[in-house]
């Protein structure tokens, strides 16, 4: 079980932007890669994400640097550790400094878990499930994209379905296909020319305002007859400023948005809202739970950034009542799991998310279910990188649990 090799290679995520995966070779052969992620509406707070710069090469969006760190820094310092000891070994690639990127130590960290996972002989979320009590998570799918994901053709970022009263993941998905199809057809209707999708699969259409994205949502659910909450990722950050929160030819302040989406609330059947504040508005944070917390989930990605000290303040001011969790947001395995269940323990949700920039890595679906958390967010229902976790999922219920 002991580390015998490390190494990277730069690889193309969803975007064609470049990103990592790490090999990590262990005394018994064993052999297990990872590939991280890359975010388009990425927070201030997240950690580094290491890019080389080189105007030439990939408009200086090349990771050769952070490859050079796995394999001259982070992999000499994790080789000859036992790979089941995860968190010793992300203490040790933390030690190597914040400016060796959280893409290269997660892709490490990753691959040590899955090798570890082989070398055991345990599927990957049984082995990291460790005490935990595992759950098949339920989606949160993407169906209109806005924000930064589909060129701002709306302010907010993602109109969602949560797919509720089904037995099982199989028809759940199921359904969601269904409406994703009738929300096409809806549009082409309204005359939207659809002529691809947007960064994470959902369709991308130019509308006259946010309001009517979730009214054709809810159109499309009772006409395909799905069984569906809608959530949104409001993604306020990028469309907040001095002025506050400018959208549809007019500035808002907090208060305002309260108003606009606890308004949404019952007319849309709306269960779930992310990011509805900017990730520095504390203040509107409280005023916004206060009014919606115990009717809605209020979650924090931008906000919390999958940072256990964010997270901490946010309890401490109780400001919204879950966390998104991007384990590229903080570095590790083990960081990301510490999010996870200091959620779980003062009663917040947690959401296991994806990025924007996916690669067709599947480790997020297993450590969904071997986080409890019980949802999770990957993107919509087209798109192999989005289809990878799904089917995933679906083979874990069939086959593992």
């Amino acid at each position: 079980m002991k580390i015998q090799r490390v190494r990277a290679m730069e690889i193309l995520d969803s975007r064609g932007t470049p990103t990592l995966q790490a090999e990590i070779v262990l005394s018994n052969g064993v052999r297990a890669t990872a590939q991280v992620p890359s975010g388009a509406s990425t927070g201030r707070h997240e950690a580094l994400e290491l890019r080389d710069g080189d105007p030439n090469r990939y408009a200086g969006k090349g990771v050769l640097r952070a490859v050079g760190n796995i394999e001259n820094t982070l992999g000499p310092a994790v080789t000859g550790l036992d790979a089941s000891g995860q968190e010793a070994i992300d203490a040790r690639l933390l030690e190597q400094g914040s400016g060796m990127g959280a893409n290269a130590t997660l892709a490490v960290s990753c691959a040590v878990a899955r090798a570890a996972a082989q070398a055991a002989g345990f599927p990957l979320w049984k082995y990291l499930a460790g005490s935990r009590q595992p759950v098949l998570p339920v989606p949160m799918v993407n169906i209109i994209s806005g924000g930064l994901h589909a060129g701002r053709n709306l302010e907010f970022q993602d109109f969602l379905v949560i797919p509720r009263g089904y037995p099982d993941l199989q028809s759940s998905l199921e359904a969601v296909v269904r409406v994703h199809r009738t929300t096409g057809e809806l549009l082409a209707k309204r005359g939207c020319v659809l002529t691809g999708v947007a960064d994470e699969g959902g369709w991308g259409p130019h509308l006259n305002s946010n309001e009517e994205a979730a009214a054709i949502l809810r159109e499309a659910i009772t006409a395909s007859g799905a069984s569906m909450e809608i959530a949104l990722d409001v993604a306020a950050t990028h469309f907040f400023g001095e002025s506050g929160y400018r959208m549809e030819g007019r500035a808002r302040s907090a208060t305002e948005m309260a108003d606009l989406l606890e308004a949404w609330l019952p007319k849309y059947g709306i269960t779930s809202i992310e990011d509805a504040l900017a990730e520095d508005d504390w203040e509107g944070w409280k005023v916004l739970t206060r009014r919606l917390g115990s009717r809605v989930r209020l979650v924090g990605d931008d906000l919390f950034a999958t940072n256990p000290e964010r997270l901490n303040r946010g309890i401490q001011e109780q400001v919204a009542n879950a966390v998104l969790v991007k384990m590229n947001q903080i570095g590790t395995l083990s960081q990301t799991f510490d999010v996870i269940d200091r959620a779980k323990a003062v009663g917040y949700g947690a959401v296991i998310s994806a990025r924007s920039g996916e690669t067709e890595d599947s480790f997020l679906a297993d450590l969904a279910v071997a986080s409890g958390a019980g949802q999770i967010k990957i993107g919509s229902i087209t798109r192999s990188e989005r289809l990878a976790k799904y089917n995933r999922l679906l083979e874990i219920e069939k086959w593992e649990l």
